[in-house]
């Protein structure tokens, strides 16, 4: 019997409309670049379809082989544990070979897709400050992983070299520090005419209403300093080439993922007790839950109310990006051997631990939670 291929795309899910629905372009425009095959999509959580439907209607149009790719910047919990997990479960209960490809990541493609959106904004100003005299500032999504914070580094270094801006910083919409508040109000230190805000995301919602916010703030306590807000990604083409290339290599045999500074593979400076914690989601009790926030404007665009608690149900963001206070409670042990795949290399880890999710769920605990400009630091309202 011949292999019949179909084309999944993962994406963690937000609440917010806007953000889904520029989500579901990105699958619109897969299917245009591979005709030959089924292509679905799905979400980790807080949208419809969930991960499972997408791979079910695959397997119900008759695919022998599924190639997965993350719809995610770059590689942290979420596309090195929790899609991985799913993908893994689903294998082992039907039977369907999944091959999982790699995160966009640091790739000329993406480099040249955010330079158009920053040169948008550039045009759109009306001053003529040389660039020389403007800086830039970069916002990664943050993670509890170093690597993926330090992807976003690159990339601010890489635009800035490439446009000759006169300075450029990195800051980060939550987890890891500095936040963006506090970073831009070091920037405006500085003594730069303008500032450019660039955020490094691939679809709207709540994490960049809040960048867009903080912004505001900053500039109206500096009105010296011109700020000027660039666009995040969306469906830029040289996104869905990227992604493109990713479903390519899957086939081609170069889906090779650098590990060298995985936190679960080698011992990281200040993550150490993390080496070989094992791959595992913990989205399968709340996929599909919250999906639709109630609060969002009426063309489902974000006005920033959900950063209100009592309105996330628990989550502290929406994004697809979250903070985790779920509440139920189910310790378990488990001493398990298990081989695991992701990003194109395996992990074998063979180790007995005890959880005890509170349904917390808690993660390994960030080392840096309570730093100053960080997290701890983030202002409620």
């Amino acid at each position: 019997m011949s292999e019949k291929l179909g084309l999944m795309i993962c994406g963690h899910g937000s609440r917010n409309k806007a953000a889904v629905d520029e989500f579901a372009r990105l699958a619109t425009e897969a299917r245009k670049l591979f005709p030959q095959w089924p292509v679905e999509y799905g979400y980790l959580e807080f949208a419809e379809p969930v991960l499972r439907t997408g791979l079910d209607k695959l397997v119900d149009l008759g695919c022998t082989r599924i190639l997965a790719v993350p719809g995610m910047l770059f590689a942290a919990g979420h596309a090195k544990n929790d899609i991985p997990s799913v993908l893994n479960t689903y294998q082992a209960e039907r039977g369907v070979p999944i091959d999982y490809g790699r995160d966009l990541g640091i790739d000329p493609r993406m480099i040249r897709a955010a330079s158009d959106r920053i040169s948008e904004a550039l045009a759109a100003s009306p001053s003529d400050v040389p660039l020389h005299e403007t800086l830039l500032v970069v916002v990664g999504r943050g993670a509890s992983d170093p690597d993926a914070n330090s992807n976003v580094s690159k990339i601010t270094r890489m635009l800035w070299e490439g446009f000759g801006f006169g300075w450029a910083e990195t800051a980060y919409s939550g987890v890891t520090f500095p936040l963006v508040e506090p970073g831009l109000e070091h920037a405006a230190k500085l003594g730069y005419r303008r500032i450019i805000v660039f955020p490094y995301f691939l679809f709207t919602g709540v994490l960049v209403s809040r960048i867009y916010m903080a912004t505001d703030a900053v500039a109206e306590r500096h009105p010296e300093i011109e700020f000027l807000k660039a666009s995040y990604l969306n469906d830029h083409p040289q996104v869905i080439a990227t992604m493109a290339d990713r479903v390519n290599e899957i086939l081609n045999g170069a889906n090779v993922m650098n590990c060298q500074m995985c936190k679960y593979r080698e011992q990281i400076l200040g993550f150490e007790a993390e080496i070989g914690l094992p791959q595992e989601s913990h989205h399968h009790h709340v996929e599909g839950v919250g999906a639709a926030c109630d609060l969002c404007n009426d063309d489902g665009s974000c006005n920033g109310r959900c950063q209100d608690e009592q309105h996330t149900h628990g989550h502290g963001n929406d994004h697809g990006h979250h903070h985790h206070g779920h509440g139920h409670d189910h310790p378990h042990d488990h001493s398990h051997d298990h081989d695991h795949q992701h990003s194109g290399h395996d992990h074998g880890h063979g180790h007995g631990h005890e959880h005890g999710h509170d349904h917390d769920h808690h993660h390994h605990p960030y080392p840096h939670a309570d730093h100053p400009l960080g997290p701890r630091s983030m202002k409620r309202h």
